[in-house]
């Protein structure tokens, strides 16, 4: 019996070089990272790696393909977040809203 492969499984498969080099990142990125640890640390436990990883999954071959990979843990952090009853779908729209008035990026 074969398993059905995901988008995200690409143990086995051909892949090109890895190219070992440092990068810095991007505000928005680093604090995507910070959000991860605050969220899933002792004191707030809102979220497990596992909810991060099972959410990432979720995602279709599109979408997977054309997110980069903080894109991919925003997207995780925020259904797990609204899965858990912790944010709603209309509050996360009006903070969004709030956001992109003010001229930043959302």
């Amino acid at each position: 019996m074969s398993a059905i492969r995901g988008v995200h499984d690409l143990g086995g498969l051909p892949a090109g070089a890895v190219e070992a080099t440092e990068h810095d990142f991007a505000l928005w990125e680093k604090r995507v990272d910070a959000l991860m640890v605050l969220l899933s640390g002792r004191e707030c436990a809102c979220m497990s790696v596992d909810e991060l990883r099972c959410n990432i999954e979720s995602l279709g071959p599109e979408p997977y393909e054309r997110m980069s990979y903080y894109e991919r843990w925003m997207f995780a952090i925020t259904q797990t977040l609204i899965q858990r009853g912790v944010i709603g779908i209309d509050e996360l729209g009006r903070k969004m809203a709030e956001v992109e008035a003010r001229g930043a990026p959302v």
